[in-house]
């Protein structure tokens, strides 16, 4: 005797389709999270450029508040060691929560991992950390090996980087990029500039 089975409930079946549409949706999410993090910027200078550029002396610098915290006092000395060792690592790439050039580099574990290699004291890890360990500038008197802070996710101190002289800074900027090198006038940066500071005793 041929039996016909009974047709899917339909009702029963929609809590399947729900959890498979969920599952197929989670590898978007995490890469949604991964560009919401430290270095949520652009991958090529071709993003950067659907802003207009500001021009020089119209940068937009903000001055979030920011919690007390012990300051990282360094050596002037230590300065051009810092830029040194932050240039040996360009085109390391991007790991959000990396801070080896083995394992790759978020903006904050590279700069962790420069200072780390010429300090002889415990370090920040995230960019507010730094932020709050660093004594804002002005820009005038900027050094290579300062700090530059953006708000690229809509949370101040949300990208950082180093500067190497001339405006240009080092930094691992996002998902599927590398550590290189950009100008704090780029389009994309500029109007996301939070200030410059600092963690070297001035002179």
């Amino acid at each position: 005797m041929h039996i016909t089975e009974p047709a899917a409930d339909t009702d029963a079946m929609l809590p399947e389709r729900q959890r498979r549409q969920v599952l197929a949706a989670l590898p978007l999410l995490g890469t949604a999270l991964l560009l919401a993090g430290c270095g949520s910027t652009p991958r090529s200078s071709k993003q950067a450029q659907r802003r207009p550029a500001p021009a020089d002396g119209q940068l937009r610098t903000r001055y979030p508040q920011l919690a007390a915290r012990q300051p990282v006092l360094l050596d002037n000395q230590l300065r051009e060691a810092a830029v040194a060792r932050a240039m040996l690592v360009v085109n390391t790439p991007y790991r959000y929560g990396g801070n080896t050039p083995e394992g790759g580099f978020d903006c904050s574990g590279l700069v962790q991992y420069v200072f780390s290699g010429i300090a002889d004291r415990g370090l920040p890890r995230s960019t507010r950390q730094w932020a709050e360990g660093s004594t804002p500038l002005n820009l005038s008197r900027l050094q290579r090996g300062d700090l530059l802070f953006f708000n690229t996710s809509g949370t101040p101190f949300s990208h950082m980087g180093i500067h190497i002289g001339n405006h240009q800074f080092v930094h691992a900027p996002s998902t599927g990029g590398t550590v290189r090198t950009d100008s704090l006038y780029n389009r994309y940066f500029a109007p996301r500039f939070d200030g410059a500071r600092s963690v070297f005793r001035r002179a």
